[in-house]
């Protein structure tokens, strides 16, 4: 697994974990993240990158989540779909190409949720990249 994959599973248990105890993410990013290794740095950067973009990241979800709203998307695929959408956002400035960024996404999602959800990330990232891109 490289950094960068690393660093999209420890955003993913910040941005989880934030969603589950009611705390706010970009002050777990800082205790969580304790080292400036790269994967931290990557970690750092997806979380205060969603963080900044909260509300615009959240609405394209939810106009993409075709008979679910936000709230009711289980909080992993909810996650994964946060970082996903950042970084398809700023691919172009990042230079991480738009469809990395979804197999990433389906990578985490078919380690860590459900044998649906795969398929319905897919779906909503496609749709959101086909709009932005």
């Amino acid at each position: 697994m490289s950094a960068r994959s690393k660093g999209r599973k420890r955003a993913l248990d910040i941005l989880y974990e934030s969603d589950i105890k009611g705390v706010n993410a970009l002050w777990l990013v800082k205790e969580r993240t304790t080292t400036t290794d790269e994967i931290a740095s990557f970690a750092s950067e997806l979380v205060e990158g969603y963080g900044a973009q909260a509300a615009e990241i959240d609405a394209l979800i939810d106009s993409h989540a075709k008979n679910w709203d936000l709230d009711r998307l289980a909080s992993v695929d909810r996650n994964i779909l946060r970082i996903a959408v950042f970084e398809i956002m700023h691919s172009e400035s990042r230079s991480v190409p738009i469809s990395v960024a979804i197999d990433e996404a389906l990578e985490l999602a078919s380690t860590l949720s459900t044998d649906d959800s795969p398929k319905y990330i897919h779906g909503i990232l496609s749709a959101i990249a086909k709009e932005i891109g």
